[in-house]
């Protein structure tokens, strides 16, 4: 009798148990395909571009972020350098 007991609960413990994990391990599947996904529209955009060319605005608008930086004091002289240097031979 005790055994009948002791099997009618754990059993189903161990089933709800199983349940959370299968279902924990699925959200994890899907999320990472998801971000997977996601990773690939980014490489697409960045290959995109890569391939045009920037405009004179978007170089300029670029130098200013980097210039506000050195002031805030968030990048080094030193870093400052070597984007701009990036920015102006790509």
């Amino acid at each position: 009798m005790e055994k009948i007991i002791f099997f009618g609960l754990v059993i189903p413990i161990f089933l709800f148990v199983f349940y959370l994990g299968g279902r924990a391990i699925m959200t994890g599947f899907s999320a990472k395909s998801a971000n997977r996904s996601q990773s690939e529209i980014d490489l697409d955009e960045r290959e995109s571009l890569e391939n045009s060319p920037k405009d004179d605005k978007d170089i300029a608008s670029e130098l200013n972020k980097l210039n506000e930086l050195l002031k805030s004091g968030a990048l080094t002289q030193e870093e400052f350098e070597k984007a701009k240097n990036k920015i102006l031979n790509d």
